[in-house]
């Protein structure tokens, strides 16, 4: 099934794009590959990711508080971490915003042993603190480590945002949602000077608690919180950054109608307003104007095809030559992914991929670049793998 995809923007494409150019007309065959059980018995996965240090570890942590470790597919008896009596996790409502949502290991990791993750704390206020590793063991991280570096109240119990990440440059962004309730009802997104409904970016290797980057966007727009790197965003749950290029992917959730994906290039300075709440999507949600100009989508559906994006990666491992350089994204509701890419003339296209059965609630990338998916009500971690 090949979708039909509206462009917005072109933007240039490196010269080293190597989605093949005839993806658009001859997909890959979906039987062809397959999502591979790595571990199960997970209680509500939402992420995995890896420590950057050669040790070919992946880390999987699960809504209620706890990081756990997957060495050579299988996954360690002891949890890594296990904040579980500080996190806000509604126990009674499995589709609940808040617990640990986010993780995130530090560039120099194997040096120094530093770590963050973003939690809702006991009053469903957002935390981002930094740990160390244990000095003794190294699949245990030391509880007692815990260095608070930023925090914001949350004013609803939903659109917490929750992923963080190091960019290129070396500096931590953080997503934020919008406070939550419908309709962004205090138009959070839209004022340049709340942290709410924004991709943050701070120094943490600067100052304590966090340093301001110098060349941040409120640097040329003063009427932005110093910390706010872009704005305009719902529920920007998941967002990661092409390893090979630099490029940031955010997967923003919509309220009724659409789903979205925006981009961002490596050379932006940052600022971008990505339209919420006056849109959803590139669909007029409000007849206000955007207090900046506002920057479409590359890609879209709507609830015909799903009900919540979950943001994914650029494929960049050595497994899967043919996927080489293509984003994957899917949907919490219906199982469905999608492979989205710029052709040859620089357009962005969108295939869907594949139809899963999983509630997707998050993608993963290895040491290696390969591409997992969790499924949060099954507690299962698979890997995308050519089919046997």
């Amino acid at each position: 099934l090949i979708l039909v995809l509206l462009v917005f923007t072109t933007y240039t494409a490196a010269q080293d794009v190597a989605t093949p150019a005839t993806w658009l007309e001859n997909p890959p065959d979906p039987a062809g590959y397959e999502w591979r059980v790595v571990a199960s018995g997970l209680n509500n996965p939402l992420y995995l990711t890896h420590a950057g240090d050669g040790s070919g570890r992946a880390f999987v942590l699960e809504q209620a508080g706890r990081i756990w470790i997957i060495q050579d597919d299988a996954l360690l008896p002891q949890p890594f971490l296990d904040i579980s009596n500080l996190s806000h996790q509604e126990v009674l409502s499995r589709y609940s915003e808040r617990g640990l949502l986010g993780l995130v290991f530090h560039q120099a990791y194997a040096e120094n042993g530093t770590f963050f993750v973003h939690y809702s704390d006991l009053n469903g206020d957002t935390v981002v603190a930094r740990y160390q590793v244990s000095a003794d063991d190294p699949n245990q991280a030391d509880p007692n480590s815990a260095d608070i570096i930023f925090t914001h109240v949350q004013p609803y119990g939903n659109h917490n945002g929750g992923q963080i990440d190091f960019g290129p440059d070396g500096y931590l962004y953080i997503a934020l949602g919008d406070g939550g309730s419908q309709g962004d009802p205090e138009n959070r997104a839209q004022n340049p000077e709340s942290l709410l409904g924004k991709i943050l970016r701070i120094d943490v290797d600067g100052e304590a608690p966090y340093a301001i980057p110098a060349n941040n966007p409120t640097s040329i727009d003063s009427s932005l919180a110093p910390e706010v790197w872009a704005m305009g965003l719902r529920n920007p749950y998941r967002f990661s950054f092409d390893r090979a290029k630099g490029d940031l992917y955010i997967a923003d959730v919509g309220q009724n109608q659409w789903e979205e994906i925006n981009f961002q290039p490596a050379d932006s300075s940052g600022g971008e307003n990505y339209g919420w709440r006056v849109f959803e999507a590139s669909q007029r949600n409000t007849n206000e104007t955007p207090t900046s100009e506002a920057v479409m989508p590359v890609a879209e559906y709507d609830h015909s095809q799903g009900c919540s994006v979950t943001g994914g990666y650029v494929y960049r491992g050595e497994e899967l030559p043919a996927l080489q350089g293509v984003y994957f994204y899917g949907d919490w509701c219906s199982g469905r992914i999608w492979a989205a890419y710029r052709d040859t003339d620089d357009f962005w296209q969108v295939i869907s991929f594949m139809q899963t059965p999983y509630m997707i609630s998050a993608f993963g990338e290895d040491e290696q670049g390969e591409l997992y998916v969790l499924d949060y009500s099954g507690g299962n971690l698979l890997k995308l793998t050519a089919s046997s």
